[in-house]
Order: structure tokens, then sequence, then C-alpha cells
């Protein structure tokens, strides 16, 4: 039977042959208040254990070997819980195995573990952690083979013991009973036997479900095929043959149709898109919806790289779980709005692709996918709707001065799923990122990079850093400590005053949370307004508490607007003009000039007084593209590195004190 198994019944397929012309999306407020964010967050709250089940000592026994592969063979019903079957793992051992480790929750019955070919002669359980003995041990550094067979009735309910990774229930608005899985983060366990660490892919999966035939089963990979089985039962064949982390391995069961649509990349294959919903009726109502995929799929893969699934497919699996589950390749939502449906697919990249090695490093998964909606609305939207979206990503971080990105508490799955500081600061993080590299295409070569870096892995936040790090040319530490590990948020009181040609300006920063992030370190965006309707927009560091500048201007200044384009996350900050505004700093440096100009190689730099000063250059896009220590014992600049054009210099001492000017480069 043909590999893509994607018609059993024409009476129930529907198929997008023709990619139909998707109009610009007008955004609806649950868009871009954040709500696809905490749905999702509440969902893994609501679903999720308080805490990892394993012990600290379980854990370094299944660390003892490494999962290559899954095969899961199970019965499932669209309304029951109950699940049974096996669980096959191959693996490769460290040390000698004379026991195989593993979780599994408690109330499931264990008939029997086959370990190569061989069935184990004695089990022990505490809890979700299994213990067998080995009938015969597992030699050092070999490849094992481990059959694991069990039966029984998932757990369900609103214990802070339970995950209820494996629920049932019928969808209110169309009336469809469906059963799927939500593993996410440490409950896997509840539904199958299996390894839960996260730096611990399978290579490979195969997913084998039989439940009646008026059901179809949704799952990862490709469907290979569907095998009729005895008492009107069908077994679905899922294969995936990429590296997958095991809270991603996932079921729906439903009497779903399926609707396929595709992608079609830039120098990629064709993607199939298979949508398993719950009748005609949904795909009616969520069609419009569904049909944007195929355009998030192709402009995603044009910013960060190919679709990393691209040789399988992707795909939707309808079932009513309070929003969305990022599945690999073939996430798990309640219905089709344009950010969730952008939020959990840019997963599919940052989640799936590149798993976080801790939930410590959660940002990595929610914060990029949460960028992902805002990508989404920048392409397919308006400008004016990706802006609210970020204005209001940067009010809700803002509703509390604690917390940061990092989660301290990785027992707490509240904590690890805050929208706030998961979801939404993270992705202002992203945002500041992209501001502090000032060039689009070194930020988009990182993700790329990043992605392909760790493809099929897992990465932790000092990987993402080193991947920033080497684009923008210098550490990042500071960046990371403020923003990342950091707590709060600054806010920023501009004075400013003209005199004659010359603009003073006296930035003083205060900050939310100044026990542990006392200052934030950062470059700020000042557009300058002109009597005659012009403006211009000056990218100036706050090095200091309290930073003054001084910059030549050509016209008579009306007003200045502090980030007015909204790159940073910084509060409502107030700007006026000063006109006692005291200059004596500035004046104490002497008028920087600079010959020749234009110059080819070396500029020099007189009367410089100061023992030190940071010497920056800006292109006119006001782009950072040379930093260099200048002084009095080095007073030469080399524009070696830089193309013909014009640029600006800028000189700030330790003090704050700060001088311009300009030149040419031939």
């Amino acid at each position: 039977m043909h590999r893509f198994f994607y018609s059993l019944l024409a009476s129930l397929l529907l198929v997008g042959a023709a990619q139909a012309q998707i109009p610009t999306y007008q955004p609806q407020p649950a868009d871009l208040d954040g709500t696809a964010a905490r749905s999702c967050a509440r969902l893994h709250q609501n679903s999720a254990l308080r805490q990892p089940a394993t012990t600290v000592r379980h854990r370094q026994k299944m660390e003892r070997y490494d999962v290559k592969y899954y095969k899961l063979d199970i019965a499932l019903e669209n309304n029951s819980r109950a699940v049974g079957g096996s669980v096959r793992m191959k693996a490769l051992s460290g040390p000698a195995l004379d026991s195989l480790a593993f979780e599994l929750y408690p109330t499931f019955t264990i008939d029997s573990v086959v370990v190569n070919r061989k069935k184990a002669v004695g089990t022990r359980r505490a809890a979700g952690d299994v213990t067998v003995r080995l009938a015969e041990p597992v030699a050092a550094g070999s490849l094992f083979d481990a059959y694991i067979y069990y039966r029984g009735t998932a757990p369900n309910g609103n214990s802070a013991a339970i995950g209820n990774a494996l629920d049932t229930d019928i969808d209110p608005d169309f009336g469809v009973s469906v059963t799927w899985s939500l593993s996410e983060p440490f409950n896997a366990y509840e539904w199958w036997p299996c390894k839960q660490v996260l730096t611990d892919k399978a290579d490979s999966s195969d997913v084998w479900v039989t439940t009646s035939s008026l059901n179809k089963v949704g799952s990862n990979g490709i469907l290979e095929r569907v095998s009729a089985q005895p008492n009107g039962k069908s077994r679905y064949e899922w294969k995936s043959r990429y590296p997958i982390d095991y809270y991603l391995i996932s079921v729906a069961v439903a009497p779903y149709i399926e609707y396929v649509n595709y992608a079609n990349p830039a120098g990629g294959p064709r993607i199939p898109i298979v949508n398993y919903v719950y009748n005609t009726a949904a795909l009616n109502y969520y069609k419009t919806e569904i049909d944007r995929t195929p355009g998030f799929i192709e402009n995603y893969s044009s910013l960060v790289g190919l679709y990393p699934f691209a040789k399988e497919k992707y795909g939707h699996s309808m079932g009513p779980i309070g929003g969305g589950m990022e599945h690999q390749t073939m996430t798990t939502q309640d219905g089709f709005t344009f950010t969730l449906t952008a939020h959990e697919l840019f997963h599919q990249w940052f989640g799936d692709n590149v798993t976080c090695a801790s939930w410590k490093d959660i940002w990595l998964n929610e914060s990029f996918a949460s960028y992902g909606e805002y990508l989404s609305l920048q392409a397919f939207s308006t400008a004016a709707g990706a802006r609210t979206w970020m204005d209001n990503a940067h009010a809700i971080t803002m509703q509390a001065a604690s917390g940061s990105v990092l989660v301290p508490d990785t027992t707490n799955v509240g904590r690890i799923f805050s929208s706030r500081l998961s979801y939404k600061k993270g992705a202002t993080v992203v945002h500041m990122l992209r501001y502090l590299l000032n060039d689009d295409v070194k930020f988009f070569r990182a993700l790329r990079t990043y992605q392909t870096r760790y493809a099929g892995s897992t990465a932790r936040t000092i990987d993402m850093q080193r991947v920033f790090e080497a684009e923008a040319g210098r550490s990042l530490d500071y960046f990371f400590r403020q923003w990342v590990q950091g707590e709060g948020y600054p806010t920023f009181t501009v004075r400013w005053n003209q005199v004659g040609s010359s603009l003073y300006i006296k930035s003083t920063e205060a900050v939310s949370a100044a026990s542990i992030t006392p200052f934030f370190d950062t470059e700020l965006d000042y557009k300058i307004n002109y009597s005659n309707g012009t403006s211009q927009v000056v990218r100036l560091r706050q090095s200091l508490a309290e930073t003054s500048f001084t910059l030549p201007v050509a016209g008579t200044i009306t007003s200045i607007q502090l980030d007015p384009d909204q790159w940073l996350l910084n509060g409502s900050g107030v700007v006026s003009r000063d006109n006692t505004l005291a200059t004596k700093a500035a004046a104490a440096m002497l008028p920087l000039t600079v010959y020749p100009n234009p110059c080819r190689e070396m500029l020099q730099l007189t009367n410089l007084t100061m023992r030190t000063a940071q010497a920056e250059v800006t292109d006119m896009t006001g782009r950072v593209v040379l930093r260099q220590a200048v002084g009095v014992a080095q007073s030469q600049l080399n524009t070696s590195p830089l193309t013909p054009s014009l640029y600006h210099l800028r000189l700030t001492t330790p003090e704050g004190v700060t001088s311009f000017a300009r030149f040419m480069r031939e």
C-alpha cells in the first residue's frame, strides 16, 4: 500500500487541490491580547502534574541507557481512557545492565517485560518508578530490545497527582467524542511506559493504534497503512524517522473526516498538511483558518529554515483540549484561530526540532512560538495588528516586576508554563535580541544556525546565547544576565534641550526590581521630530543610570519620542524639554574634530583629553558597524572594515559624556 495513505473513503476525503488565495487577516482581539498563549499555558497548568513523578535515583538508573526507538502498539477507543498493548524500546546500554528502569503509572498492570527475547524475572514498582530484573545481563555498549506488555485505564481527575495525559470528552460545539493525549511536561507515563528524560530523544518511532473502524487515529509522522483487524476494528500504523522527545509522541482518536492541503516552501518538497477535523460542519466553520497553515509554513521556512519534518508531513487533530499542543508533525488543537495555529506550528522548529534540554529553559520553546504569532501577523496581517500584539506582550509582562525568564523551580508546572514569563516576557526578549543585532539578516541567520546546529536534539540557554554572540561579534553576557536571568524592566525619564545646532539629552533610568537587576545596560531609540515635518531616529546607549548625550542637529526640534517602535521592554517614561538642562558635562569635552574627511583607512581624532572612551560607528540606518576603544594614547580609528558611505561617530566616556561627529569613508 502507498506510504502516503491519505485516502480511505473518497466520500470522507476533502482535498485542497489548489491553494486558495487567503485574504489579509484583520486581527481579532483574541489574537492580539494574549489569548493563545494563556490558553496554552492553562492547558498545561490544568492538565499536568505539579511535580515530576520519578525520583532522582530512578532517573540515574534510566540514564544508564540511550533510547533509540519506540514502537507503541496499543488499543484505544474515542470514548474511553482504557489503553493496553505493548511498547517496544530499542536502546543502547552505557554500562552493563542487570536491570531495566522505566516509568509507568502505578495503576497499570504490567503483564510482562521481555528483554532480548528473555522474560524479566522480577519487577519492583514504587509509585511510577518501575525496575525489572533481567534474565540475562545486557553487555556494556550494546543495543538491546525491550517489550513491555501492559494494560489499564489512564488516570483522570483534578488531583495534583494526576496529569490527565490521556483524556476523553465530547466536544461541546460539534458533539463528537474524542480521546487524545497530552504528555507535557512529565505525564507520558500516564498512558505508556517510557523514559521521561528530555535530553534522550528517540531517533525514530512508530505508533500503531487499533480502534473501531469508524474512527481515525492521528499521530506522528507518515500514515503507512490502515490494516483491517477482527471484530470491526482497524489498525492505524504511523511511522516517523525523525528524532522525537517522549512528550511529543501523541494519539488522537475520533470519527474524524480528513482534509488535506499543501505547503510549497521555497527550496523544499511539497508538504502535505493532514487535518483530522470532527465533521463537515467543523470543517466548514474552520476552513479559512486551516487554509492559512500553508502560508505560515512557507513564511517560517523562508525565515528560519525549511520546515524540519518536510519529508513526512504537518497536520492537526482536533480535540476539546482548551488550546493547542504541538505534537510533532500533528498538533492537537481545539479549534483554529490565527495566532493559535501560528504559535503551535512554530513549535515544530522551536520545541520539536530543537527541544529545551531542561524545563528551566522552557522559554526556548514557548517564547519563540509566541514570537511566531508576531512574525505571522507581520507577514499576513497589518503593521498595526503586529504592533498591538507586541504592545500587549509588554503590558502583560509588566503586570508584575518579579520573575525571570529562566524557571527557578522545575517541579512547579504553573511556573514552567507562566504565560506572563515563559511566553510573553520571553517573546519580548526575542524581540530585543532582534533589536540588539539591528540587522534582520543576522537575526534570522542566528535562528537558522540554531535550528541547524541543534536539529533533532536539545539545547540550553547558553547555546542560544553563543549563537547570537557569533552574529553580534561580541559577548552578550550582560544582555542575558539582565533580560533572561534577571527580573523586572527599566523606565526612562528623559530631559532634553536644544542650543543652536546642538541637542543635549539627559536620560535617567529607574528599574522595577532593583534588588535583583539594579541596572539595564541597553541601547535605546530616540525619534527627533523637527518643525519642518521631518524626523530622524538615533540609537544611543544607556551605559549608566544617568547618561548624557550631545548630538549635532540641523533644524528646530519640536519633540522627542522614546523607543517609538516599541523594541525595548520598558515602562511609561517621561520625555520633556528642560531649558535649564545643564550642559557642563558636555561642554567639558572639547569639540570632536576628525580628519581626513573623507578618509580611506585611518581616521584621526583630535583634541582627545580623556584616558579612554568607547567609539561607536553607525551607518545611516543607525546600525552599529564598528566599535573600538580610543583615548589619548590611541587617537586613531581604523575604518578599513567599512564600505564607502557616510557614517556617524559617537564617543562615550566611562562617565557617560558623549561627543559626536560625522565622516565619509571613501
